[in-house]
């Protein structure tokens, strides 16, 4: 385990933690004020493949069984989905699914899902596990992106001036943590008592998706919600 990250984890866990490094891949428990939880995660930017979303996965299912109402904290640090001819024929879109779907059984069980993203977070390696979180929160220095603007503009086929220019007034198209923010995909950015910070997570009851209405709240997305809730009403 690098010293950064040690230290990260100490100040989160200041009663104590522990976590193994395997791989790249963070799985393990900790104690807080409030009692044990499961850590997973991942680190070094990690590109996510199919082996190490079934320890990820495995970690969760042995969570959940036996401590179904145990939060599950999530350490974000990835450079996206391993895009390797060996995942690809394995079928990676399904080992992701499988892991989203632990998630979402230990969330039913009872457990509280809570995120830190506190490297990088990109594309599917962050969407499969980290994304899943009732609360999704950042360091300050973290790097949030789905799409790179270059990647963008090759999908899209507009010209990376025009995406450029767009993300200097819209969060939508710009990368980095407080975009995200605007955008309601990040709750929020963690200063201070990093500890606190986490217990104040895990104490904060899950209000479902509201990711849509934070964002209007705070303007970085505008119009997704109004829309959201004019095709549940049937008016769209």
């Amino acid at each position: 385990m690098t010293a950064p990250l040690n230290t990260l984890l100490d100040a989160l866990f200041p009663r104590g933690h522990t976590i193994a490094v395997a791989d790249s891949v963070l799985t393990g428990t900790a104690t807080t004020d409030d009692g044990g939880v499961t850590v997973i995660g991942t680190t070094d930017k990690i590109e996510v493949g199919v082996d190490h979303a079934l320890v990820l996965a495995e970690t969760v299912l042995a969570s959940t069984a036996a401590f179904p109402q145990r939060p599950i904290v999530m350490m974000v640090d990835t450079a996206g989905q391993r895009l390797a001819r060996r995942d690809e024929l394995l079928g990676i879109n399904g080992y992701f699914a499988h892991l989203a779907q632990t998630l979402d059984l230990a969330r039913r069980r009872g457990a509280r899902l809570v995120t830190l993203v506190y490297g990088e977070s990109v594309s599917g390696g962050f969407l499969s596990f980290g994304l899943m979180a009732d609360h999704i929160h950042a360091l300050p220095d973290a790097q949030v992106r789905v799409m790179d603007l270059r990647a963008m503009a090759r999908v899209t086929k507009q010209p990376l001036e025009k995406l450029q220019a767009l993300s200097q007034s819209s969060p939508v198209f710009a990368p980095g943590v407080e975009n995200y923010v605007a955008m309601g995909a990040v709750q929020s950015v963690w200063h201070g008592d990093l500890a606190q910070a986490l217990l104040d997570a895990l104490r904060t009851p899950a209000e479902g998706d509201r990711r849509a209405q934070r964002g209007a709240e705070r303007g970085g997305r505008t119009l997704a919600a109004r829309v959201a809730a004019q095709v549940a009403a049937g008016d769209a």
